[in-house]
């Protein structure tokens, strides 16, 4: 069964992590964390109110001109200290991040951890190497160059399905550019994201410099991105949501970061390699029980390829083994509770009324399952390009398949969503994936795979899906304000273009 991770003892003094130290929320209302797979308490905790935000973020301002005065080497050092922190304690917080999510622990010690560590060692190299325009005598009398400076308080919000790796993503280029954060985990999910922070204080990383409110979105999330001492908010999370966020962020002239829902494209041509598609396809569409907005949840096949992809994506869905999250042989846990699941459930049993269920479509009843929030792998067909399981994020085990004819039609199909995180294109010719990656509209075009992700490049959407970039170089485009310096070279008191204000008096 593995171990399991004990909450109530790591957290006794409190889910809050500000300057430095653990302490109860003080919103007057608590939240009990669920296991997702028993449904046991985990740890009941005092949520965050406006009253545990104002002093985060208090915390912050005030870490902040020793934070951003360091040298870009002191602030790597540390980092690279952190990283080596969370590379010791990666089997803790596989536990953590399993018990909280319900997720396979083969994912979170292959996927999840893995990868946050390996995003800290990047942006501990990254904070030395904030790029600029060469300085130049652009103007022929100056001197020209550019500084990125730390922009302040960072306000972010972070969602439930990724809880440390969604933490890595805001707090990592934020620090290494020399700003303070104050982040809002899911009140779900709080463990690894206050390990985390407990992580970087023992890496050397400056008490204030990162906090952690755990709260509810109506009062300490939004509190926190309409702080007046917050000059940046980031968000991970649905766009119904986001879209508060930023009516609430541009009231205060908010820095705003947007990464939103995701419904993505999975697109097989006729020459694609159908055992890699089918693979491809069920792995992208389970990964996390679906709960990915990068997930694979809609895959169009080109006629000729379509029923053949269809049978063997049923057949190896129906392989899949769900159970125990902490059973290194479960391929897949349960959803993030029993209200999701009934969400995930709902869209599903609406769609038998218009397309048809080919396998699971519903929850298991076997022994170990039924106390959790288990969902089969489901996959649905005959549905049409309007319908509700074709353009709504579901988030959750479920892939639906269309099949298209031509080349235009199968692009036309994969960007006629809101969305634009995603997509995957899947072909032996390389003009045709060249042509789908030039055409799709998302913020990231797999060629014959679908989910990897990797530190040095961005993450981030078009259209609905939000703007602007997690991790990679291009997320301190985010975190960093661009100033220009310019230096008068000439020593001339009277300049040339003084003439355009005094006229013939010079």
């Amino acid at each position: 069964m593995g171990n399991r991770f004990p909450a109530r003892d790591r957290f006794a003094d409190g889910a809050q992590f500000i300057d430095g130290q653990l302490r109860p929320g003080t919103s007057g209302r608590t939240h009990a964390v669920v296991d997702p797979a028993t449904g046991d308490e985990l740890l009941t905790y005092e949520l965050a109110g406006e009253a545990d935000v104002d002093a985060a973020v208090a915390a912050a301002l005030a870490a902040f001109p020793g934070w951003a005065g360091a040298t870009p080497g002191e602030r790597s050092d540390a980092l690279h200290r952190f990283a080596a922190v969370l590379a010791e304690r990666a089997a803790e917080f596989a536990a953590a991040e399993s018990l909280q999510c319900g997720k396979p622990i083969k994912l979170s010690t292959e996927f999840d951890v893995p990868g946050t560590v390996d995003n800290a060692a990047f942006f501990a190299g990254a904070a030395r190497h904030l790029e600029g325009a060469s300085a130049g005598e652009y103007s022929g009398d100056h001197t020209s160059y550019v500084r990125r400076e730390p922009i302040g308080v960072v306000g972010s919000i972070a969602p439930w399905n990724y809880p440390l790796q969604m933490a890595a993503w805001k707090i990592l280029p934020a620090v290494a550019a020399g700003n303070t954060i104050v982040l809002k985990p899911s009140e779900l999910t709080p463990f690894t994201s206050l390990m985390f922070a407990q992580a970087a204080q023992e890496a050397g990383i400056p008490d204030g410099v990162i906090n952690i409110v755990n709260g509810a979105g109506a009062d300490a999330g939004e509190r926190l991105v309409g702080h007046p001492d917050v000059v940046m908010t980031s968000f991970t999370g649905s766009t119904a949501v986001g879209k508060r966020v930023a009516e609430i962020a541009t009231a205060t002239v908010k820095r705003l970061h947007l990464e939103l829902g995701g419904k993505a494209p999975f697109l097989v041509f006729d020459d694609a390699d159908l055992e890699a598609a089918v693979q491809g396809a069920v792995a992208g569409a389970l990964i996390n029980t679906g709960q990915d907005c990068t997930a694979a949840t809609r895959a169009y096949v080109q006629r000729p390829l379509y029923d053949a992809f269809v049978s063997a994506v049923a057949a190896l869905m129906e392989t899949v083994r769900l159970g125990d999250p902490f059973a290194p042989s479960t391929d897949m846990g349960p959803l993030i509770s029993y209200a999701h699941r009934d969400r995930v459930a709902g869209i599903v049993d609406r769609a038998r009324g218009y397309a048809r269920v080919v396998t699971g479509g519903a929850a298991p009843d076997g022994a170990g399952l039924a106390e959790g929030a288990y969902y089969r792998p489901t996959l649905v067909v005959d549905a049409a390009q309007d319908s509700e399981i074709v353009q709504s994020e579901i988030f959750g085990p479920v892939l639906v398949v269309l099949p298209f004819d031509s080349d235009d039609e199968g692009i036309r199909l994969a960007n006629d969503t809101p969305y634009g995180l995603a997509a995957s294109v899947w072909s032996r010719d390389v003009y045709r994936t060249g042509r789908a990656t030039r055409e799709i509209k998302a913020g990231c075009v797999w060629v014959n795979d679908h989910i990897p992700i990797i530190s040095e490049m961005p993450h981030g959407g078009y259209k609905a899906s939000g703007y602007g970039k997690d991790m990679s170089a291009y997320s301190f485009e985010e975190y960093t304000q661009v100033k220009h310096v310019m230096y008068d070279n000439t020593a001339v008191a009277r300049k040339d273009w003084h003439r355009t204000i005094f006229g013939d008096r010079l």
